[in-house]
This record gives structure tokens, sequence and C-alpha cells, in this order.
């Protein structure tokens, strides 16, 4: 799961870069980048690497979950002041939530390119403008990015534990570089709607 993450990890700056086009007053930039991403033949293989990424981070997770569960289906009848940090005990739940909004992108954008869902997929430019002029999409966007924030930090965090890395050498260097990634990524996208929302 921490192998499959990490890999999630890094498709993201490169999402954001190419979202980073959507500001751009004229469509062809953006368009043109999403069509290569669609057709050039070593992304389509990133793709399909991309997609088995996903379903091995969430299954393995969703897993892992259940078996904590199972080992202790009752609760304390005291409880103490857990270790476990509040990213920890709640990193289902914000997975959870991440990946409702995940299908969500993929209907509106996926589908698309593939066929299963009206829209014309060499326009995605329109397809997402029009998209942040629904407030309601922005409220449900701003809100699973600002969970993804939360859920980034730890996941990129404990991923160099499960890896063996949690070491007091490398713990001060990783932990900023976790904050900083869970805050510029999600602080990015966050921008682009709100910029596409109420300035475009």
């Amino acid at each position: 799961m921490a192998l499959a993450g990490l890999f999630l990890l890094t498709f993201l700056p490169l999402h954001l870069i190419i979202n980073f086009m959507l500001l751009k007053s004229e469509p062809g930039p953006f368009n043109t980048a999403a069509h290569f991403m669609a057709t050039f033949p070593v992304i389509r293989i990133m793709e399909i690497i991309l997609f088995g990424a996903i379903l091995i981070h969430v299954s393995w997770g969703i897993l892992l979950q259940i078996q904590n569960w199972l080992a202790r289906p009752v609760g304390y009848v005291r409880s103490n002041k857990s270790e476990t940090s509040f990213f920890s005990r709640f990193m289902i739940w914000t997975g959870a939530i991440v990946l409702t909004f995940l299908i969500l992108h993929w209907f509106n954008f996926y589908f698309i390119k593939i066929g299963l869902v009206a829209g014309n997929p060499e326009d995605f430019y329109s397809v997402v403008h029009n998209l942040f002029k629904i407030p309601a999409y922005d409220y449900i966007y701003l809100a699973c990015f600002t969970l993804l924030g939360f859920h980034l930090f730890h996941a990129f965090y404990s991923a160099f534990q499960t890896l063996g890395l949690n070491h007091r050498l490398w713990n001060p260097v990783v932990k900023p570089i976790a904050l900083f990634y869970a805050i510029i990524i999600p602080a990015g996208f966050a921008f682009i709607s709100i910029t596409l929302w109420l300035f475009r």
C-alpha cells in the first residue's frame, strides 16, 4: 500500500502543472496537453499502471482497516490517550471521501474520454470551466482537496515509516517535506478552482 501510495504522490504534481493551463484565456494549450495525455502510447501505459496503483492502494487500505476493526471488535471500557495521530485515526474516512471524489472526477472527465458520458473529449477546457461555474461543485471540490491534504500528510510521512526509514536522522527531513507537499498540492488545485469560479 505504501509503494502504491508513493507512486500516486508522483502523479499529482504533474496533474497540477497541466491544470494550471486552465488559467490561460485561450483553450489551446490545455486541450493540446489533454489530447497528448489521452493519446500518447507511453502515457496510455502509465494510465493502466495508475489505475492499478489506485486499485492496490484502496484495496489494501480497506483490508488493513477491516483487520484493525476485527482485532478489537469491542471498544475499551476506559480509553487512554493514544499515541496514534489524528491523521492516522481518520485515514480510512479521508481516503473514502477522496475516492468518492475521484469517482466523480472520472465521471466528469475520463468517462467522456472513453465515450460513456456525453461531452467533447477534445475540449476539456470548456468542460472544466463550465463545471467550476457551478458553486456546489466548487464547494465539493474545495472540501475534498482540504481532506486530501490531511490524507497526503499522513500518507507521505507514514509511507517512509512503512519502508523502514523511520529514523532520527530522516524524520526531521521527511516530516517538513510531507507537510509542504500536503499543503502546496491541494492549495494549487484550490487556487485554480477559486480563480475559475470567481474571476473567469
